[in-house]
This record gives structure tokens, sequence and C-alpha cells, in this order.
């Protein structure tokens, strides 16, 4: 890769970071905080939390094999997918290259931040080229994105082939590891000290159950960790998050056993959509989900939804005419959407 200075805006390499009032005490015992204009009266949430959340760090770290300074923690992965845009890209002058289809928050960013972004197609088994992706890129390509396993495909791609774009790319790769728990592969984060251009995104979203607390992870090497810290915002993740975060990797026996509840339903549920009149092909799937191609999309997700059931209608995404994507519910609601489907008509 090239050397990182080279990579980053040259007004964010130069950017002195906001200083925080919780960071520059750090390191002495304090009980009296009188430093940050904030209201002296205890209500549990009147302090400031912890700018660089150490405490949910310590017990991400050995739960998720990296180094607590190999981990950045955000406002959902939305923020982890941001600030690459804020610390790479030019506006206006750099490019970003992308797998598609893909998720749609890596476009909505390039977008927002007025930066080109370049889409690679994949083929008919929804798989990509390394070649083709490494093709598509030139001098002001800075990042290079893929999901995997993919939404909204859910496959998961051949690790030599993400390492090729790795390698080869002289720009930042971000590996969007969104899914990775419900996946047999080796998390690529597991592999930062081989690629210092690696950025692996993962969230407490899905495996972890916690959509609701807007947790997202990026892991990579110090030095772009530390670039996360200079542009994030000063207290970007909220005292009740890390709080609600603290409490759940404290029980990480649930989340074993809800990752072991979805695969065996995942198995299941699509073995019995794989056989509805309505179902033309499922695709194969690593994630907590599954794309479906299936006869009238539009029609089947309009009838869902008078049903009380409500699905992801993907017709209008590229490489997805007439496809559903399902997440795995409880056994409950896949037995409730199995039953509505079963009764519905093609030639309603």
């Amino acid at each position: 890769m090239k050397n990182l200075q080279e990579l980053v805006r040259p007004n964010i390499w130069a950017l002195k970071p906001y200083s925080c009032a919780r960071d520059e005490f750090k390191g002495f015992k304090a009980d009296v905080f009188i430093d940050a204009n904030e209201n002296p009266y205890n209500n549990n949430v009147n302090r400031y939390p912890d700018p660089l959340q150490d405490k949910v760090k310590a017990l991400i770290a050995p739960l998720k094999g990296v180094n607590v300074e190999n981990i950045f923690l955000g406002n959902g992965s939305d923020e982890a997918i941001d600030l690459p845009f804020r610390i790479f890209c030019r506006p206006g002058k750099d490019n970003v290259v992308a797998i598609a289809p893909t998720y749609g928050m890596y476009e909505v960013c390039a977008e927002t931040n007025d930066v080109e972004y370049r889409k690679v197609l994949l083929d008919e088994n929804y798989d990509f080229s390394p070649d083709a992706l490494l093709a598509a890129c030139d001098d002001n390509t800075k990042i290079i994105f893929i999901c995997s396993p993919n939404n909204p495909t859910g496959n998961v791609f051949l690790r030599e082939k993400i390492e090729k774009v790795i390698r080869e790319f002289q720009g930042i790769v971000i590996v969007d590891e969104a899914y990775s728990d419900f996946s047999s592969q080796r998390p690529f984060r597991m592999d930062l000290d081989k690629y210092p251009n690696l950025i692996v995104l993962n969230t407490f979203s899905k495996a972890w159950g916690a959509a609701g607390i807007r947790l997202g992870m990026a892991f990579a090497s110090t030095d772009i960790i530390a670039l996360f810290n200079k542009v994030k915002y000063p207290y970007n993740v909220n005292i009740l998050t890390q709080e609600k975060a603290i409490e759940i990797l404290n029980n990480t026996t649930l989340l074993q056993r809800h990752i072991s509840l979805i695969l065996d339903e995942r198995q299941t549920l699509v073995s019995a959509f794989s056989v509805l009149p309505i179902c033309v092909k499922v695709y194969p799937t690593d994630a907590n989900f599954f794309l479906a191609k299936v006869k009238g999309a539009d029609k089947i997700y309009r009838y869902l939804v008078e049903k009380g059931i409500v699905v992801r209608n993907r017709n209008r995404v590229v490489l997805c005419d007439d496809c559903i994507r399902v997440t795995i519910g409880t056994k409950e609601e896949n037995t409730k959407l199995l039953a509505a489907l079963r009764q519905y008509r093609l030639n309603e």
C-alpha cells in the first residue's frame, strides 16, 4: 500500500483533534469534576461518557481476538463507514470502488461526501472478480468496499479473492463482516497484523441482538484507529449505549444460543421456502437472511404486508430482479410466513 500519509486528506493529517475534558486527566484519580460545564447533580447521566469507551473495548478485545488499540466504536456501523470517506477521500476528486449489489450505505456516504462511487457488478452466482475490482481503480481510488457475507445476496466470498485485493490495492480495503458470526469462515479481523491497509467492520446489530443501541465496530491498525479517533465527534457513543453494551458483553452464553437457534431455523426455513410454488430459487447464504427469486416480488411483498408480515423487496436492486430478502425470524414468525405464502395464489 501507499504510505498512510499519502492516502489521508492533507487537512485531516494536519488536524488537531478536539480535546475532550474526560481525556485530559487520564492516568489520575479524581472525584471532583468541575471542568466540563456539566450539571453537578447526579442522575446517572449528568456526566459526559468515556470518549474512547475503554471499558467496552476491554470486553470486546478478548472476544474478538484483537487488541484494544485496534478497536474503534461508533454510533452504529454507519459512522465507521462514513469516517473513511472523511479521512481519505477528497470531495470532488477521489473515488471508491465497490461490488454491486451490496449494502446501500456505502453509496449514500459516497454521495454525501461528494465522492465518486464506482460499481463493479457481481456475476450470475453473485461472486466477484478481484481483477475486475482492481481494474476499476485509478490513481484517485482511495477505498475498496467488500461486504462478506454480502448484503443482500447473503453469500460469503472466498478469502483468497479478498486477500488478492488487499495485497494488490495501494489504498484502503474495507471488509464489512456485519454477518460474519453466522459464517464459518475465518474473520479478517484476525489478520490485521498482515494487512496495514485493512479495515474490518462489525456490529452489535445482528448476532448480538442489539440493533437498538446503535453500536458499530471497526478493527484496523493502530495508525488508522488513531485517525478515526482524531476525526470522530468527541462523545460519539452515549453512556446508555456503553452501559448496555457492557451488560450484553457479559452474557456471551446468550449470544451463542441465539446464533445456534438462528442457524437451525435458517436451514429449516430455506428448505421449506425452496419448495413453495412462488419460489424460483433460494440463493446460498452465510448470513441470518436469504435472498430468493420469486414469481412476482412486488405482488408478493404487498400481499405479505397485508398479512402483517414485512420482508425486504429487492426487486429494484441491480441483479436482483423479482427477489425478496427474508430475515430468519423466530420459529413462530417463520411458520407464519410459510403459512401465508402457502395460501398465496399466483394468478390473483
